[in-house]
């Protein structure tokens, strides 16, 4: 029998040099701080991996360190709690990893703001005990050559951290963490690992970077909404009016205000698993819409990354099917309710756990009808109801017994079916992103009113332009209200996180 020879045991491990903790009471100056600490240890294992893939690997494991941030508060003091983030909530030591602070920069100054305001302590930059993995210290688009792997014999996990799935959970967004004794409580929703990971997954099924995302999303299950939306951002670039600048396609293809094509970018051969598409404003102030598809896995999945990016406001643009005799196509459902038959969720949120309309959005919403239809009062009841829309994994319940479904979407007193809008909106709820849903009734399957092809077409082509229309009024609506107004204590539990 062959002889199996094992490499011998790494026993150094080569680090940068320690970093000293320093307390800052300016918040530019500490993301600052965080820019700088970050940047040195990523670019460290960028070196190392470079100078392996061409020299070969030693008996050497290469680590660097997340970046850190801590406040301590010894005081009970009562801060101005309106505000529904920003503010501790019992003394103690809060403390969250960092990534990305580039990206993230706008963000955490404003958290580090608030904290230094409420309660008059510096915030500490450190070096963390979390390893960065190498796959997240690679710059994004950086392409490994295969002759790579000639060079490197041992298996890269035994020369570099690599992703732990330990790390990427979400105990703390879902209220389930249990903290050691001692150990300082969280100060953010996610971890950096767990952030570095949905980062990477964004720019996977959305083909365009995370930092294009805007603040306020529009989510869709047609492509028609999205034809649309290209038309309506590539007019506006061309006409260079307004206050849009950039309009951001697949592939990172970047048109700016004032021009007719993309001066940036590639043109992805094909269209990823959820498209996303950009119209920017400074400070991420603009609007991305994504394509999800249809059904709730692909609800969740492109939720649960967006929300690290911490938007503003989500929203679901799609059709539904009207389950109220008195509906027409055409005609418009704000949700206020759900129910939520999709169960992709009921691991981290139980589906006794209500998921309430937020006023902010649905008046938002509502006014956005108004004004796109002209109708207002009694009238705009015609084309609107307000009422509860049940979200289900089962695209073809009709062809099932439909006794059980029928029953309980009456009990429930649901006025529309779908497949994403209340995993959206609970997801909404989990991660503290204020959360809407204004749909399109496209058929009414109880009541045998089904779309035939010539109706279908007629139906988009005159549908899909003024729903997306209210879509974009309604977020730009929110992005001129006070962020503390939108941010709902709604969403917030007993013990959160400071951080929004």
């Amino acid at each position: 029998m062959e002889k199996r020879i094992y490499p011998e045991a790494i026993e150094t491990i080569v680090t940068p040099e320690p970093y000293e903790a320093r307390n800052f009471t300016d918040a530019r100056e500490a993301v600052a701080a965080l820019r700088a600490l970050y940047e040195r240890n990523t670019a460290f294992l960028r070196h190392c991996f470079s100078a392996l893939a061409t020299s070969g690997d030693k008996s050497t494991r290469y680590r660097a360190f997340y970046p850190a941030v801590s406040i301590t508060t010894t005081s009970f003091t009562q801060v101005d709690s309106r505000q529904a983030y920003g503010h501790l909530a019992t003394p103690g030591t809060y403390s969250t990893t960092i990534t990305r602070p580039d990206l993230f920069e706008d963000y955490l100054v404003e958290q580090f703001r608030l904290l230094m305001r409420n309660h008059g302590v510096p915030v500490t930059v450190s070096e963390s005990d979390t390893p960065i993995p190498l796959h997240f210290a690679l710059i994004e688009g950086t392409h490994v050559d295969a002759s790579a792997a000639e060079h490197i014999k041992r298996p890269i996990r035994d020369l570099f951290d690599v992703p732990d799935l330990d790390g990427t959970d979400d105990h703390i967004a879902n209220g389930t963490l249990q903290l050691g004794l001692g150990e300082p409580k969280p100060l953010a929703p996610f971890t950096a690992q767990r952030v570095d990971y949905s980062l990477h997954r964004l720019s996977h099924y959305t083909a365009t970077s995370p930092q294009h995302f805007q603040n306020y999303v529009l989510f869709t299950n047609y492509q028609f909404y999205i034809d649309e939306f290209c038309a309506l951002a590539r007019d506006m670039m061309a006409r260079g009016e307004g206050s849009y600048e950039e309009f951001v396609e697949p592939g990172n293809l970047v048109t700016r205000s004032g021009t007719t094509h993309p001066d940036g970018g590639a043109i992805s051969p094909r269209l990823p698993q959820m498209p996303a598409y950009h119209l920017k404003k400074p400070n991420h102030g603009g609007i991305t819409m994504v394509n999800i598809g249809v059904g709730p896995s692909n609800a969740k999945t492109i939720t649960d990354h967006v929300a690290v990016l911490r938007p503003h406001a989500w929203v679901m643009l799609g059709h539904c099917a009207g389950l109220r005799n008195t509906q027409a196509l055409g005609d418009y459902v704000l949700a206020h309710a759900y129910v939520r038959e999709d169960h992709v969720l009921d691991d981290d949120l139980p589906v006794w756990v209500p998921v309430p309309p937020l006023a902010e959005i649905q008046v938002a919403l509502q006014e956005a009808v108004a004004e796109v239809t002209g109708l207002s009062g009694y009238d705009l009841k015609r084309i609107m109801r307000t009422g509860t829309v049940a979200t289900i994994d089962n695209r073809n319940w009709e062809l099932r017994d439909q006794r059980g479904p029928v029953q309980r979407l009456s009990q429930s007193r649901a006025i529309a079916l779908d497949m994403e809008s209340a995993t959206i909106a609970a997801n909404g709820f989990r991660f503290r992103v204020p959360y809407g849903t204004l749909l399109c009734v496209s058929d009414k399957p109880l009541h045998g009113e089904l779309k035939l092809p010539g109706m279908a077409t007629e139906f988009y082509k005159r549908q899909v332009a003024q729903h997306l229309t209210i879509g974009i009024r309604a977020m730009e609506k929110l992005a001129e209200m006070p962020m503390e107004s939108l941010h709902s204590r709604k969403l917030r539990s007993f013990s959160e996180t400071a951080f929004q």
